[in-house]
């Protein structure tokens, strides 16, 4: 492939634009720990996101990592098997036993009715992923948490900027967890971040993220260095003057497939709630029976047009041989996940996919139908 599409590009504004930014961290010699871009990042998007308190981190796997810490998870977990691995492999890294549950085939989040069913004496918290960007159902989420005592940690990784009926879905649970990878929606290269509800809790964060130090002798925690360092929270600073731009061009690419895709037979496109004020992070199709070919095949076809189409999320982590013993990754229980994992594939989005290239991957469907 010479030139391939990817599915996703990252969100680069012009260099020029970034180099002031650099003169002051070379002219200020302060790379990491918390320097004064770090510092004004964090109040920065704590704003923007519409939440009260923000912990940055140089991924959101160290974020989730930490976070699972600072509640003092313990035992077993539920979480979806429909994610990257990354949801349930913080877990493990906590000595903590995901229990995977189904999920719900319209929004591809974890189905409330079988976390009920999987709550056992054992079980301390539900991680559930806001996949695609689309909001779990969160009041219910929250009112199992409530009865039987859990605590509620957001995998937000693809949410980044959505609100719901005008409130942050960030603002729910204990925690959520934001990645800034160079594939999502909002990047600083690398980088994550942890959203807190109170003081209390961000400064346990900002204790664990940092060996556990609390000043230059005192360790209260066995910490980690989960840092973001100067460089990335400068570039996040920069990528926020350019974010609702570049949110606006996803939103229009997004309804250009739509309409594309809406007279193809065989092909669902993923429900977006009208009052959801949504970041178009991807762009799922779902290929149904009623489509000439099946998924592999076109996923296939796309490669050898050298368009970089994605199986988001195939196959499932519970299929991963860390997790395929576990009694949870049972494929009869997970048939919901297991039939959208075999049918989904990511279309390319990204803010400068041009219309010409668009055309050619609506084209590409239709005449493969």
């Amino acid at each position: 492939m010479a030139n391939p599409i990817p599915v996703t590009s990252p969100l680069l504004p012009p260099l020029e634009e970034f180099i002031p930014y650099l003169e002051q961290i070379w002219a200020s010699r302060r790379l990491t720990n918390s320097g004064p871009f770090h510092e004004q990042l964090e109040t920065e998007l704590a704003a923007y996101l519409g939440v009260d308190h923000l912990c940055l981190f140089a991924n959101g796997t160290l974020a989730l990592v930490t976070a699972l810490q600072a509640l003092r998870i313990t035992g077993e977990v539920i979480t979806t098997p429909y994610t990257f691995a990354a949801t349930a492999h913080a877990l493990l890294w906590n000595n903590i036993k995901p229990v995977f549950v189904d999920i719900d085939p319209h929004t591809c989040n974890l189905d409330p009715d079988r976390i009920e069913e999987a709550i056992t004496p054992a079980t301390t918290a539900i991680l559930p992923v806001h996949c695609y960007g689309l909001p779990c159902d969160v009041d219910r989420i929250q009112r199992i948490a409530d009865t039987y005592g859990l605590k509620v940690i957001y995998d937000a990784a693809h949410a980044f900027g959505v609100r719901q009926d005008g409130v942050s879905i960030l603002r729910h649970g204990d925690l959520s967890i934001l990645s800034f990878h160079a594939t999502k929606v909002f990047n600083t290269f690398e980088g994550g971040a942890i959203i807190c509800p109170d003081i209390k809790i961000k400064r346990r964060i900002d204790f664990l993220k940092n060996f556990g130090f609390a000043d230059e002798v005192t360790v209260v925690a066995p910490g980690i260095n989960g840092k973001m360092n100067e460089v990335e929270a400068a570039f996040g600073l920069l990528q926020l003057k350019h974010i609702d731009a570049a949110l606006a061009a996803r939103a229009r690419i997004h309804e250009r497939y739509l309409q594309g895709i809406r007279t193809i037979r065989g092909l669902r496109a993923l429900a977006v709630p009208a009052e959801l004020q949504w970041n178009y992070a991807y762009c799922p199709v779902f290929v149904e029976d009623d489509y000439p070919l099946d998924r592999e095949q076109l996923y296939d076809l796309f490669r050898t047009k050298d368009v970089l189409a994605r199986r988001y999320f195939y196959p499932l982590v519970s299929s991963f041989p860390m997790y395929r013993g576990l009694p949870s990754s049972n494929p009869a229980r997970l048939g919901q996940a297991a039939e959208i994992a075999n049918r989904v594939l990511c279309l390319p989005i990204y803010p400068d996919l041009a219309a010409s290239v668009q055309d050619q991957i609506i084209d590409t469907l239709a005449r493969a139908a």
